[in-house]
C-alpha cells in the first residue's frame, strides 16, 4: 500500500495542485482536520500565496464571521485600521489570536500596497455570526440592510421604519443568551416579535431584489455586495434563532444545516466575484454528507462544500488536509493500515496527494479508519477518498 501512496504523492506547490484540476476551479477549498495548529496555518499561507501569485486567485475566504470579516477586507484593501485592531475585531471564534492568521492578513495588505483596485486581493469571512455557545442578535445585519434601502429606495416601498425594527429587536442580550443553546425555552427565536421580524426581513430582501436596477445604480459594487450580505445574514440568523427555540428531535440537525447553508450562500456570493480560495474545517468543505454523534444519537446534514459542489460542479474543488501526529494533544503515530499511516511512512514532511488515484491504487485493499484519542481532531474517512479532489498531507503538527 505504501508504494501506491508514494506514486500519488508530490511536493506541496501551487502548480502540483492545479495539475489535478483541468479547468481552474472557481472555488478552491483547502480543508483542515483540526483548528488552530500553526503548522497547518503556515502550509495554508504558503500554498495560498503561490495560488494568488501564480494562478490569479483574488479572494481568500476563511471560516470566520462574515460581518466582522468586513473589517479585515477594509484593512487589506485600503489600509483602514491597524493590524492589532483588525486581528482583535475582524475574526470570530478567537481566530485573530493565531500568529498564522495574523501573518496572512499582514501579507495580504502588503500584496495590495500600490496595486489598482481591480488587482487587489480581497478577504471574506464566510461563516455566520455564530459561536458554539449561541448566535448573534440580527440587529447589525438587519439595521444595515434597512439603512441601505432607506438611503436609496423610494420611502413608501419600505415595509417598516428603523424604529419598528429597534422595538421588535429589543435587548440584544435576549438573542445572545448562551443558555438557549441547550434549553429551547430560553430562546427568543419563536416569539411573536421574532416572527414579525422574519416577515419584515423577507420583505426587505424582496425589496432589495425588486429594486435592484435602481439600487445598483445608486451604489458602489462593494455597497451592493454588502447589502446582499446583510440580507442573507439577517435571514439566516432569524432562521437559526427560530431553530434554537425548536423542541423537536431534529433540532440539532436543523441548527447544523442552517449554519452550513449560510456558509454555502456566502461562498456562492464570493464565487460571483471571481476565483477564490477557501479555508475551513474539512467537515464544512467535504462533498459527502456530514455526520456526528451528539447525545448518543447520530446527526446528519449537508455541509457547505456539498451544497456548493451541487451548484458549481467542477467549479468547486475540495483539497482535504490530513495529519500524521499532533503529539501535544496525544495524537501519536498513525496505525500503518490507515491512509495517514501509509503517507506517514513516506520520507518527506508534507505532500500533495491525488486522492482519487490513491483510491484506485489501493483497489479493494480498503484502509482502516483511524480513531482519534482527541476530540479536536477528525481523521480522514477512507470510505470517501473518491469524494476528495486532492489531499495535503502534513506529517507532524508541531507546537509553538
Amino acid at each position: 500500500m505504501t508504494v501506491g501512496a508514494k506514486d500519488t504523492a508530490h511536493a506541496v506547490e501551487a502548480a502540483t495542485v492545479m495539475r489535478l484540476f483541468p479547468p481552474r476551479p472557481r472555488l478552491l477549498a483547502l480543508g483542515e482536520p483540526t483548528h488552530g495548529e500553526e503548522t497547518l496555518l503556515g502550509v495554508r499561507n504558503e500554498l495560498f500565496r503561490q495560488l494568488v501569485e501564480q494562478e490569479g486567485y483574488r479572494t481568500i475566504a476563511v471560516e470566520s464571521d462574515c460581518l466582522t470579516g468586513l473589517v479585515v477586507d477594509d484593512h487589506v484593501t485600503s489600509g483602514r485600521g491597524t493590524l492589532d485592531e483588525v486581528m482583535e475585531r475582524g475574526f470570530s471564534h478567537g481566530w485573530g489570536a493565531f500568529p498564522g492568521n495574523r501573518e496572512l492578513v499582514r501579507w495580504m495588505r502588503a500584496y495590495n500596497e500600490g496595486r489598482p483596485a481591480s488587482e487587489r486581493l480581497r478577504f471574506a469571512g464566510f461563516d455566520g455570526p455564530l459561536e458554539i455557545t449561541g448566535a448573534a442578535s440580527p440587529r447589525q445585519a438587519l439595521t444595515a440592510l434597512h439603512d441601505h434601502l432607506a438611503a436609496r429606495a423610494d420611502a413608501d416601498l419600505l415595509p417598516c421604519t428603523a424604529d419598528t425594527l429597534d422595538r421588535l429587536l429589543g435587548d440584544d442580550d435576549r438573542w445572545t443568551n448562551p443558555a438557549a443553546m441547550r434549553d429551547p425555552s430560553r430562546s427568543v427565536g419563536q416569539t411573536p416579535e421574532a416572527a414579525r421580524l422574519r416577515l419584515l426581513t423577507d420583505d426587505l430582501v424582496a425589496l432589495l431584489d425588486a429594486q435592484a436596477p435602481q439600487l445598483v445604480a445608486a451604489s458602489t459594487p462593494d455597497e451592493w455586495d454588502r447589502a446582499r450580505l446583510y440580507g442573507r445574514t439577517a435571514t439566516g440568523l432569524l432562521r437559526y434563532h427560530s431553530c434554537m427555540a425548536d423542541t423537536s428531535p431534529g433540532r440539532m440537525a436543523r441548527l447544523l444545516a442552517v449554519r452550513d447553508s449560510m456558509m454555502a450562500a456566502n461562498l456562492l456570493a464570493v464565487a460571483e466575484r471571481g476565483p477564490a480560495l477557501v479555508n475551513a474545517h474539512n467537515g464544512h468543505l467535504q462533498r459527502n454528507r456530514s455526520e456526528m454523534r451528539m447525545g448518543g444519537q447520530s446527526v446528519r446534514w449537508w455541509g457547505a462544500g456539498a451544497i456548493v459542489a451541487a451548484r458549481l460542479g467542477d467549479g468547486y474543488a475540495f483539497v482535504a488536509t490530513a495529519l500524521g501526529t499532533i503529539r501535544h494533544h496525544g495524537v501519536d503515530d498513525p496505525p500503518p493500515d490507515t491512509v495517514e499511516g501509509m503517507l506517514y511512512a513516506l520520507p518527506q514532511d508534507r505532500y500533495v496527494v491525488d486522492a482519487r488515484r490513491l483510491a484506485a491504487a489501493l483497489g479493494d485493499a480498503a484502509p482502516a479508519p483511524r480513531v482519534s484519542p482527541w476530540h479536536g481532531y477528525s481523521p480522514l474517512d477512507p470510505a470517501h477518498l473518491t469524494d476528495i479532489d486532492a489531499m495535503v498531507f502534513v506529517k507532524d503538527a508541531r507546537q509553538g
